[in-house]
Protein backbone atom coordinates (compact mmCIF):
# COMPACT_ATOMS: atom_id res chain seq x y z
CA UNK A 1 0.00 0.00 0.00
CA UNK A 2 1.32 2.96 -0.81
CA UNK A 3 1.91 5.18 2.62
CA UNK A 4 0.68 8.90 1.93
CA UNK A 5 2.93 11.81 2.91
CA UNK A 6 1.37 12.81 5.97
CA UNK A 7 0.98 17.07 6.77
CA UNK A 8 3.52 17.86 9.63
CA UNK A 9 0.99 18.44 12.04
CA UNK A 10 2.65 21.76 13.33
CA UNK A 11 2.11 22.73 9.44
CA UNK A 12 -1.70 22.82 9.94
CA UNK A 13 -2.33 26.30 11.46
CA UNK A 14 0.16 27.73 9.02
CA UNK A 15 -1.92 26.48 6.51
CA UNK A 16 -5.07 27.45 7.94
CA UNK A 17 -3.82 31.17 8.48
CA UNK A 18 -2.12 31.05 4.74
CA UNK A 19 -6.01 30.16 3.87
CA UNK A 20 -7.13 32.92 5.93
CA UNK A 21 -4.78 35.72 4.51
CA UNK A 22 -5.81 34.95 0.99
CA UNK A 23 -9.51 35.10 1.64
CA UNK A 24 -9.18 38.20 3.84
CA UNK A 25 -6.75 40.13 0.96
CA UNK A 26 -9.83 39.60 -1.31
CA UNK A 27 -7.80 36.79 -3.65
CA UNK A 28 -11.54 34.75 -4.24
CA UNK A 29 -13.57 37.78 -4.46
CA UNK A 30 -13.09 38.48 -8.13
CA UNK A 31 -16.13 36.55 -10.46
CA UNK A 32 -13.29 35.96 -12.98
CA UNK A 33 -11.05 34.45 -10.74
CA UNK A 34 -13.50 31.91 -9.54
CA UNK A 35 -14.35 30.87 -12.81
CA UNK A 36 -10.52 30.49 -13.58
CA UNK A 37 -10.24 27.81 -10.98
CA UNK A 38 -13.19 26.02 -11.53
CA UNK A 39 -11.98 25.38 -15.30
CA UNK A 40 -8.39 24.60 -13.83
CA UNK A 41 -10.24 21.63 -11.75
CA UNK A 42 -12.33 20.78 -14.95
CA UNK A 43 -8.64 20.57 -16.62
CA UNK A 44 -7.27 18.44 -13.59
CA UNK A 45 -9.99 16.34 -13.83
CA UNK A 46 -9.73 15.54 -17.92
CA UNK A 47 -6.11 16.37 -18.06
CA UNK A 48 -5.64 13.39 -15.19
CA UNK A 49 -8.06 10.99 -15.88
CA UNK A 50 -5.79 7.90 -16.25
CA UNK A 51 -4.14 8.87 -13.36
CA UNK A 52 -6.89 8.83 -11.17
CA UNK A 53 -8.51 5.98 -12.69
CA UNK A 54 -5.43 3.83 -11.83
CA UNK A 55 -5.24 5.16 -8.43
CA UNK A 56 -8.91 4.31 -7.51
CA UNK A 57 -7.87 0.63 -9.00
CA UNK A 58 -4.94 0.23 -6.85
CA UNK A 59 -7.10 2.13 -4.06
CA UNK A 60 -10.93 0.16 -4.78
CA UNK A 61 -10.08 -2.08 -7.85
CA UNK A 62 -12.70 0.15 -9.31
CA UNK A 63 -13.16 -0.51 -13.14
CA UNK A 64 -11.73 2.59 -15.62
CA UNK A 65 -15.62 2.96 -16.48
CA UNK A 66 -17.32 3.18 -13.38
CA UNK A 67 -14.27 5.95 -12.77
CA UNK A 68 -14.73 7.98 -15.37
CA UNK A 69 -18.51 7.67 -15.73
CA UNK A 70 -19.12 8.60 -11.95
CA UNK A 71 -16.12 10.62 -10.72
CA UNK A 72 -14.20 12.12 -13.34
CA UNK A 73 -16.71 13.29 -16.04
CA UNK A 74 -18.67 14.39 -13.57
CA UNK A 75 -16.52 16.87 -11.79
CA UNK A 76 -15.51 18.04 -15.23
CA UNK A 77 -19.08 18.75 -16.44
CA UNK A 78 -20.07 20.20 -12.94
CA UNK A 79 -17.25 22.43 -12.51
CA UNK A 80 -17.89 23.78 -15.66
CA UNK A 81 -21.44 24.35 -15.67
CA UNK A 82 -20.65 25.89 -12.06
CA UNK A 83 -18.06 28.43 -13.72
CA UNK A 84 -21.01 29.26 -16.37
CA UNK A 85 -23.31 29.69 -14.46
CA UNK A 86 -21.73 31.79 -11.61
CA UNK A 87 -22.82 35.35 -12.96
CA UNK A 88 -26.15 34.19 -12.39
CA UNK A 89 -25.69 32.54 -8.93
CA UNK A 90 -23.37 35.19 -7.24
CA UNK A 91 -25.74 38.51 -8.94
CA UNK A 92 -27.61 40.20 -6.33
CA UNK A 93 -31.26 39.40 -5.83
CA UNK A 94 -33.84 42.94 -5.10
CA UNK A 95 -36.94 41.17 -3.20
CA UNK A 96 -40.19 42.54 -3.51
CA UNK A 97 -41.34 45.20 -1.35
CA UNK A 98 -44.15 47.80 -0.99
CA UNK A 99 -43.64 50.68 -1.92
CA UNK A 100 -42.39 53.07 0.71
CA UNK A 101 -39.21 50.89 1.72
CA UNK A 102 -38.47 50.67 -2.58
CA UNK A 103 -36.36 53.72 -2.19
CA UNK A 104 -34.03 51.94 0.55
CA UNK A 105 -32.57 50.10 -1.75
CA UNK A 106 -33.47 46.32 -0.05
CA UNK A 107 -31.21 44.20 -1.72
CA UNK A 108 -29.63 40.62 -0.57
CA UNK A 109 -25.57 40.42 -1.27
CA UNK A 110 -24.02 36.97 -1.84
CA UNK A 111 -20.86 36.99 0.29
CA UNK A 112 -18.59 33.78 0.78
CA UNK A 113 -18.73 32.47 3.93
CA UNK A 114 -14.22 32.58 4.28
CA UNK A 115 -12.27 29.78 4.90
CA UNK A 116 -13.88 26.05 4.86
CA UNK A 117 -12.45 22.18 6.03
CA UNK A 118 -13.86 19.93 3.54
CA UNK A 119 -13.23 16.48 4.74
CA UNK A 120 -14.15 13.62 1.84
CA UNK A 121 -14.38 9.43 2.25
CA UNK A 122 -12.98 6.76 0.55
CA UNK A 123 -15.67 5.11 -1.58
CA UNK A 124 -15.75 7.74 -4.10
CA UNK A 125 -12.75 10.18 -3.00
CA UNK A 126 -12.65 11.85 -6.12
CA UNK A 127 -16.06 13.59 -6.78
CA UNK A 128 -16.72 13.95 -2.99
CA UNK A 129 -13.42 16.08 -2.65
CA UNK A 130 -14.28 18.31 -5.56
CA UNK A 131 -17.83 18.01 -5.59
CA UNK A 132 -17.64 20.74 -2.41
CA UNK A 133 -14.56 22.07 -3.13
CA UNK A 134 -16.59 23.08 -7.02
CA UNK A 135 -19.07 25.17 -4.48
CA UNK A 136 -16.67 26.61 -2.15
CA UNK A 137 -14.68 27.99 -5.19
CA UNK A 138 -17.80 29.40 -7.12
CA UNK A 139 -18.92 31.32 -3.86
CA UNK A 140 -15.64 32.69 -3.15
CA UNK A 141 -14.17 30.53 0.07
CA UNK A 142 -10.60 29.38 0.21
CA UNK A 143 -10.45 25.67 1.48
CA UNK A 144 -8.33 22.93 3.24
CA UNK A 145 -9.30 19.69 1.93
CA UNK A 146 -8.65 16.81 4.09
CA UNK A 147 -8.78 13.36 1.94
CA UNK A 148 -9.50 9.78 3.38
CA UNK A 149 -6.34 7.86 4.24
CA UNK A 150 -8.20 4.51 3.72
CA UNK A 151 -7.39 5.11 -0.24
CA UNK A 152 -4.17 6.29 0.06
CA UNK A 153 -3.18 6.22 -3.80
CA UNK A 154 -5.97 9.21 -4.98
CA UNK A 155 -5.13 10.98 -1.72
CA UNK A 156 -1.46 11.35 -2.36
CA UNK A 157 -2.24 11.81 -6.24
CA UNK A 158 -4.63 14.65 -5.23
CA UNK A 159 -2.52 16.55 -3.20
CA UNK A 160 0.28 16.32 -5.78
CA UNK A 161 -2.04 17.48 -8.60
CA UNK A 162 -3.48 20.18 -6.78
CA UNK A 163 -0.97 22.61 -6.59
CA UNK A 164 -0.30 22.34 -10.24
CA UNK A 165 -4.00 23.77 -10.87
CA UNK A 166 -5.03 25.34 -8.40
CA UNK A 167 -4.07 28.64 -6.71
CA UNK A 168 -1.97 27.10 -3.61
CA UNK A 169 -2.63 30.01 -1.56
CA UNK A 170 -6.39 29.69 -1.54
CA UNK A 171 -6.65 26.08 -2.03
CA UNK A 172 -4.35 23.28 0.39
CA UNK A 173 -4.87 19.55 1.36
CA UNK A 174 -3.69 18.54 4.16
CA UNK A 175 -3.20 14.63 4.52
CA UNK A 176 -3.37 12.76 7.71
CA UNK A 177 -5.69 10.48 9.95
CA UNK A 178 -6.66 10.80 13.51
CA UNK A 179 -4.09 13.13 15.03
CA UNK A 180 -4.17 15.59 11.57
CA UNK A 181 -8.01 15.46 11.99
CA UNK A 182 -8.16 16.20 15.79
CA UNK A 183 -5.70 19.13 14.99
CA UNK A 184 -7.80 20.49 12.08
CA UNK A 185 -10.97 20.30 14.28
CA UNK A 186 -9.68 22.58 17.12
CA UNK A 187 -8.98 25.00 14.83
CA UNK A 188 -11.72 27.65 14.05
CA UNK A 189 -12.89 27.42 10.62
CA UNK A 190 -16.21 29.71 8.25
CA UNK A 191 -18.13 26.47 7.32
CA UNK A 192 -17.43 22.25 7.85
CA UNK A 193 -18.31 20.00 4.79
CA UNK A 194 -18.07 16.50 5.76
CA UNK A 195 -18.99 12.93 3.89
CA UNK A 196 -18.92 10.33 6.10
CA UNK A 197 -20.46 8.00 8.87
CA UNK A 198 -22.29 9.36 11.85
CA UNK A 199 -20.41 8.22 14.70
CA UNK A 200 -17.81 10.90 13.68
CA UNK A 201 -20.03 13.00 12.55
CA UNK A 202 -20.86 13.79 15.75
CA UNK A 203 -17.09 14.40 16.70
CA UNK A 204 -17.07 16.64 14.20
CA UNK A 205 -20.26 18.28 15.96
CA UNK A 206 -18.95 18.98 19.10
CA UNK A 207 -15.87 20.26 17.79
CA UNK A 208 -17.79 22.51 15.72
CA UNK A 209 -19.69 23.68 18.42
CA UNK A 210 -17.04 25.35 20.34
CA UNK A 211 -16.65 27.82 17.22
CA UNK A 212 -20.35 28.05 17.10
CA UNK A 213 -19.18 26.98 13.29
CA UNK A 214 -22.19 25.56 10.88
CA UNK A 215 -21.53 22.04 9.09
CA UNK A 216 -22.66 20.16 6.33
CA UNK A 217 -22.67 16.47 6.70
CA UNK A 218 -23.60 13.85 4.37
CA UNK A 219 -24.09 10.78 5.95
CA UNK A 220 -25.90 8.04 4.18
CA UNK A 221 -27.78 5.52 6.18
CA UNK A 222 -30.06 2.07 5.43
CA UNK A 223 -31.70 3.14 2.40
CA UNK A 224 -34.39 1.19 2.22
CA UNK A 225 -36.57 -0.41 -1.40
CA UNK A 226 -40.15 -0.92 -1.59
CA UNK A 227 -41.46 -3.15 -4.40
CA UNK A 228 -44.99 -2.62 -5.49
CA UNK A 229 -46.38 -6.42 -6.22
CA UNK A 230 -48.10 -4.93 -9.33
CA UNK A 231 -44.26 -3.81 -10.83
CA UNK A 232 -42.15 -6.11 -13.55
CA UNK A 233 -40.17 -7.62 -11.15
CA UNK A 234 -37.65 -8.97 -14.17
CA UNK A 235 -37.08 -4.56 -14.26
CA UNK A 236 -37.07 -3.69 -11.00
CA UNK A 237 -34.53 -6.78 -10.11
CA UNK A 238 -32.21 -5.31 -13.00
CA UNK A 239 -32.32 -1.67 -11.57
CA UNK A 240 -31.78 -2.84 -8.06
CA UNK A 241 -29.09 -5.33 -8.71
CA UNK A 242 -27.55 -2.21 -10.45
CA UNK A 243 -27.31 -0.15 -7.75
CA UNK A 244 -25.92 -2.37 -5.34
CA UNK A 245 -23.21 -3.23 -7.57
CA UNK A 246 -21.50 -0.06 -7.71
CA UNK A 247 -18.50 -0.11 -6.24
CA UNK A 248 -19.42 -3.20 -4.73
CA UNK A 249 -22.07 -1.35 -2.44
CA UNK A 250 -19.78 0.74 -1.33
CA UNK A 251 -22.38 3.71 -1.39
CA UNK A 252 -24.28 5.77 0.86
CA UNK A 253 -27.20 5.27 -1.98
CA UNK A 254 -27.15 1.75 -2.27
CA UNK A 255 -30.10 0.26 -1.78
CA UNK A 256 -29.55 -1.20 1.25
CA UNK A 257 -32.41 -3.89 1.99
CA UNK A 258 -35.41 -4.43 -0.01
CA UNK A 259 -39.36 -4.97 1.15
CA UNK A 260 -42.06 -7.01 -1.24
CA UNK A 261 -44.99 -8.87 -0.70
CA UNK A 262 -44.58 -12.21 0.80
CA UNK A 263 -46.41 -13.98 -1.96
CA UNK A 264 -43.42 -12.27 -4.79
CA UNK A 265 -40.50 -12.31 -2.50
CA UNK A 266 -39.54 -15.89 -4.98
CA UNK A 267 -40.77 -14.55 -7.87
CA UNK A 268 -38.44 -11.46 -6.97
CA UNK A 269 -35.86 -13.72 -6.58
CA UNK A 270 -35.62 -15.62 -9.37
CA UNK A 271 -35.68 -11.89 -11.15
CA UNK A 272 -32.10 -10.92 -9.08
CA UNK A 273 -30.75 -14.27 -10.23
CA UNK A 274 -31.81 -13.50 -13.92
CA UNK A 275 -29.75 -10.15 -13.93
CA UNK A 276 -26.93 -11.08 -12.17
CA UNK A 277 -26.44 -13.47 -15.10
CA UNK A 278 -27.07 -11.31 -17.43
CA UNK A 279 -24.72 -8.65 -15.41
CA UNK A 280 -21.84 -11.38 -14.37
CA UNK A 281 -21.68 -14.45 -17.05
CA UNK A 282 -19.23 -15.85 -15.59
CA UNK A 283 -19.48 -14.84 -11.79
CA UNK A 284 -18.73 -11.24 -10.23
CA UNK A 285 -15.68 -12.65 -8.63
CA UNK A 286 -13.34 -12.42 -11.21
CA UNK A 287 -15.25 -9.62 -13.57
CA UNK A 288 -13.32 -6.81 -14.59
CA UNK A 289 -16.19 -4.30 -14.08
CA UNK A 290 -16.86 -5.33 -10.51
CA UNK A 291 -15.05 -3.37 -7.78
CA UNK A 292 -13.20 -4.89 -4.46
CA UNK A 293 -13.87 -4.33 -0.64
CA UNK A 294 -11.95 -1.37 0.38
CA UNK A 295 -9.27 -3.43 2.65
CA UNK A 296 -9.25 -6.56 4.93
CA UNK A 297 -11.05 -4.67 7.80
CA UNK A 298 -14.27 -4.00 6.01
CA UNK A 299 -14.25 -7.51 4.06
CA UNK A 300 -14.47 -9.38 7.72
CA UNK A 301 -16.99 -7.52 8.94
CA UNK A 302 -19.66 -8.10 5.83
CA UNK A 303 -18.03 -11.88 5.96
CA UNK A 304 -19.19 -11.89 9.61
CA UNK A 305 -22.22 -10.53 9.12
CA UNK A 306 -23.17 -13.13 6.44
CA UNK A 307 -21.81 -15.79 8.79
CA UNK A 308 -24.32 -14.18 11.72
CA UNK A 309 -27.43 -13.09 9.79
CA UNK A 310 -30.45 -15.57 10.26
CA UNK A 311 -32.06 -15.22 7.02
CA UNK A 312 -31.83 -17.93 4.13
CA UNK A 313 -29.22 -16.98 1.81
CA UNK A 314 -30.02 -17.50 -1.59
CA UNK A 315 -27.96 -20.92 -3.62
CA UNK A 316 -27.40 -21.45 -7.01
CA UNK A 317 -25.87 -18.05 -8.72
CA UNK A 318 -26.09 -15.13 -5.77
CA UNK A 319 -25.04 -17.46 -2.59
CA UNK A 320 -21.96 -14.52 -1.48
CA UNK A 321 -19.02 -16.24 -2.71
CA UNK A 322 -15.63 -14.80 -1.91
CA UNK A 323 -12.40 -14.50 -2.69
CA UNK A 324 -10.10 -13.21 0.45
CA UNK A 325 -7.01 -12.49 -1.35
CA UNK A 326 -8.49 -9.80 -3.59
CA UNK A 327 -10.99 -8.91 -0.91
CA UNK A 328 -13.82 -9.38 -3.20
CA UNK A 329 -17.85 -10.66 -2.35
CA UNK A 330 -20.01 -11.17 -4.91
CA UNK A 331 -23.59 -9.83 -4.75
CA UNK A 332 -25.36 -11.87 -2.28
CA UNK A 333 -28.78 -11.90 -1.70
CA UNK A 334 -30.50 -12.83 1.68
CA UNK A 335 -34.41 -13.93 1.95
CA UNK A 336 -36.67 -13.88 4.78
CA UNK A 337 -34.81 -11.37 6.75
CA UNK A 338 -36.39 -10.82 10.50
CA UNK A 339 -36.55 -7.53 12.39
CA UNK A 340 -33.58 -7.67 14.80
CA UNK A 341 -31.16 -9.48 11.98
CA UNK A 342 -27.65 -8.58 11.93
CA UNK A 343 -28.11 -7.09 8.36
CA UNK A 344 -30.32 -4.63 9.74
CA UNK A 345 -28.19 -3.48 12.43
CA UNK A 346 -26.44 -0.94 10.41
CA UNK A 347 -25.61 0.47 7.31
CA UNK A 348 -24.40 -2.52 5.68
CA UNK A 349 -21.88 -0.56 2.77
CA UNK A 350 -21.48 -4.04 0.67
CA UNK A 351 -22.74 -6.29 -2.10
CA UNK A 352 -25.57 -7.49 0.33
CA UNK A 353 -28.89 -7.22 -0.13
CA UNK A 354 -31.18 -8.94 2.57
CA UNK A 355 -35.26 -8.78 1.70
CA UNK A 356 -38.19 -8.38 3.86
CA UNK A 357 -41.19 -9.97 3.53
CA UNK A 358 -44.63 -7.88 4.78
CA UNK A 359 -47.94 -8.62 4.19
CA UNK A 360 -49.38 -4.58 3.87
CA UNK A 361 -48.06 -1.54 3.12
CA UNK A 362 -48.80 -0.48 6.79
CA UNK A 363 -46.23 -2.91 7.56
CA UNK A 364 -43.75 -1.65 5.52
CA UNK A 365 -43.93 2.00 6.65
CA UNK A 366 -43.87 0.69 10.19
CA UNK A 367 -40.65 -1.18 9.40
CA UNK A 368 -38.86 1.85 7.32
CA UNK A 369 -40.13 4.87 10.00
CA UNK A 370 -39.10 2.51 12.79
CA UNK A 371 -35.78 3.05 11.81
CA UNK A 372 -33.26 6.86 11.21
CA UNK A 373 -34.29 8.41 8.32
CA UNK A 374 -32.46 7.29 5.36
CA UNK A 375 -30.74 9.53 2.77
CA UNK A 376 -32.88 8.00 0.25
CA UNK A 377 -36.19 6.07 -0.29
CA UNK A 378 -36.45 3.82 -3.44
CA UNK A 379 -39.99 2.76 -4.69
CA UNK A 380 -40.52 0.38 -7.31
CA UNK A 381 -44.88 0.99 -8.12
CA UNK A 382 -46.72 2.68 -11.24
CA UNK A 383 -50.11 3.61 -9.71
CA UNK A 384 -52.41 4.28 -12.27
CA UNK A 385 -55.24 5.76 -10.06
CA UNK A 386 -53.49 8.94 -8.91
CA UNK A 387 -55.44 9.51 -6.03
CA UNK A 388 -55.06 9.64 -1.47
CA UNK A 389 -56.43 7.22 0.35
CA UNK A 390 -56.53 7.60 4.29
CA UNK A 391 -57.78 4.36 5.35
CA UNK A 392 -56.92 1.69 6.90
CA UNK A 393 -54.26 -0.17 4.71
CA UNK A 394 -55.58 -3.36 3.04
CA UNK A 395 -53.29 -6.61 1.81
CA UNK A 396 -50.19 -5.40 -0.12
CA UNK A 397 -51.71 -5.79 -3.29
CA UNK A 398 -55.04 -4.04 -2.98
CA UNK A 399 -53.19 -1.45 -0.61
CA UNK A 400 -50.04 -0.59 -3.14
CA UNK A 401 -52.89 -0.46 -6.37
CA UNK A 402 -54.96 2.25 -4.40
CA UNK A 403 -52.84 4.34 -2.49
CA UNK A 404 -50.77 6.37 -4.53
CA UNK A 405 -47.03 8.33 -4.71
CA UNK A 406 -47.68 10.68 -2.40
CA UNK A 407 -49.00 8.24 0.43
CA UNK A 408 -44.94 6.96 -0.03
CA UNK A 409 -44.28 10.96 0.47
CA UNK A 410 -47.00 11.66 2.87
CA UNK A 411 -46.03 8.68 5.15
CA UNK A 412 -42.36 8.54 5.12
CA UNK A 413 -39.34 10.64 5.49
CA UNK A 414 -36.10 10.73 3.47
CA UNK A 415 -33.24 12.81 2.20
CA UNK A 416 -34.46 11.84 -1.50
CA UNK A 417 -37.08 9.92 -2.91
CA UNK A 418 -36.41 7.66 -6.03
CA UNK A 419 -39.28 6.02 -8.15
CA UNK A 420 -38.21 3.23 -10.10
CA UNK A 421 -34.91 3.32 -10.33
CA UNK A 422 -31.79 3.51 -8.18
CA UNK A 423 -29.06 6.07 -8.28
CA UNK A 424 -30.55 8.16 -11.05
CA UNK A 425 -31.30 10.93 -8.96
CA UNK A 426 -27.75 11.62 -9.06
CA UNK A 427 -27.39 12.27 -12.71
CA UNK A 428 -30.13 15.10 -12.00
CA UNK A 429 -27.87 18.38 -11.33
CA UNK A 430 -30.74 20.70 -10.52
CA UNK A 431 -32.13 18.90 -8.10
CA UNK A 432 -30.51 19.05 -4.45
CA UNK A 433 -28.84 16.15 -2.21
CA UNK A 434 -28.71 16.08 0.98
CA UNK A 435 -30.11 14.00 4.36
CA UNK A 436 -32.18 14.31 6.97
CA UNK A 437 -31.96 13.34 10.36
CA UNK A 438 -29.93 10.75 10.93
CA UNK A 439 -28.16 10.76 7.30
CA UNK A 440 -27.18 14.56 7.75
CA UNK A 441 -28.24 17.80 7.19
CA UNK A 442 -26.88 20.23 4.18
CA UNK A 443 -27.42 20.83 0.70
CA UNK A 444 -25.15 20.01 -2.30
CA UNK A 445 -24.39 19.67 -6.11
CA UNK A 446 -24.19 22.65 -8.77
CA UNK A 447 -26.50 25.76 -7.04
CA UNK A 448 -27.08 24.04 -3.68
CA UNK A 449 -22.96 23.71 -2.84
CA UNK A 450 -23.00 27.27 -3.59
CA UNK A 451 -25.65 28.31 -1.79
CA UNK A 452 -23.93 25.95 1.29
CA UNK A 453 -20.43 28.09 1.27
CA UNK A 454 -23.21 31.76 0.60
CA UNK A 455 -24.16 33.79 3.46
CA UNK A 456 -26.72 35.73 2.34
CA UNK A 457 -26.21 39.78 3.73
CA UNK A 458 -29.07 41.82 3.45
CA UNK A 459 -28.83 45.56 2.65
CA UNK A 460 -30.89 48.74 3.24
CA UNK A 461 -29.70 52.14 1.93
CA UNK A 462 -32.19 54.50 3.44
CA UNK A 463 -32.28 58.04 1.65
CA UNK A 464 -32.15 61.07 3.61
CA UNK A 465 -35.83 62.00 2.14
CA UNK A 466 -36.87 58.64 3.83
CA UNK A 467 -37.10 61.12 6.94
CA UNK A 468 -40.62 62.01 6.52
CA UNK A 469 -42.14 58.78 6.40
CA UNK A 470 -39.70 57.93 9.41
CA UNK A 471 -40.67 61.00 11.52
CA UNK A 472 -43.55 59.18 13.57
CA UNK A 473 -40.58 56.63 15.09
CA UNK A 474 -39.38 59.26 17.23
CA UNK A 475 -41.00 59.69 20.68
CA UNK A 476 -42.86 61.52 21.84
CA UNK A 477 -45.73 59.47 21.12
CA UNK A 478 -49.06 61.07 20.47
CA UNK A 479 -52.09 58.77 20.01
CA UNK A 480 -52.21 59.40 15.99
CA UNK A 481 -48.37 57.83 16.44
CA UNK A 482 -49.19 54.90 18.41
CA UNK A 483 -52.01 54.11 16.27
CA UNK A 484 -49.84 54.61 13.26
CA UNK A 485 -47.16 52.46 14.41
CA UNK A 486 -49.11 49.58 15.99
CA UNK A 487 -51.55 49.46 13.00
CA UNK A 488 -50.15 45.75 11.99
CA UNK A 489 -51.58 44.06 15.57
CA UNK A 490 -55.14 45.03 14.21
CA UNK A 491 -54.49 43.54 10.69
CA UNK A 492 -57.93 41.37 9.72
CA UNK A 493 -57.02 37.57 9.65
CA UNK A 494 -59.30 35.58 6.75
CA UNK A 495 -61.00 33.13 7.56
CA UNK A 496 -59.34 29.55 6.84
CA UNK A 497 -61.34 26.72 5.58
CA UNK A 498 -60.61 24.61 8.80
CA UNK A 499 -62.26 27.54 10.63
CA UNK A 500 -65.12 25.69 12.80
CA UNK A 501 -64.10 22.43 12.17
Amino acid sequence: MTIIRYTPIKEIPKIRETLRATFKAGVTRPLEWRKHQLYQLARLAQNEADAICDALNKDLSKPRLEVLRTEVGNIVERATKSAQKLDVWAAPEHPDVPDWQKGWKPTILKAPRGTVLIMSPWNYPFILTFQPLIGAIAAGCCAAIKPSEVSPHLSQLISDLLPKYLDPSAYQIVNGAVPETTRLLELQWDHIFYTGNGRVARILAVAAAKHLTPLALELGGKCPVLVDSTYDMDLAAKRILWGKCNNAGQICVAPDYIIVPRSKQGEFVESLKKAYKTFFPDSALGASHYGSIVNDSHFHRLSSLLERTKGEKVTDIIEGRKDAARKRIEPTVVKNVQDGDPLLEEELFGPILPIIPVDSLDEAFAFINARPHPLVLYAFTEDPNIKQRRALCLPFTVCFISRKHFIVIDETQSGGLVFNDTFQQLTVDELPFAGVGESGYGYQVMKYTYDTYTQLRSSVDIPKEAERSLQLRYPPHGPEAVKALSRAVHLPIPQSALNGH
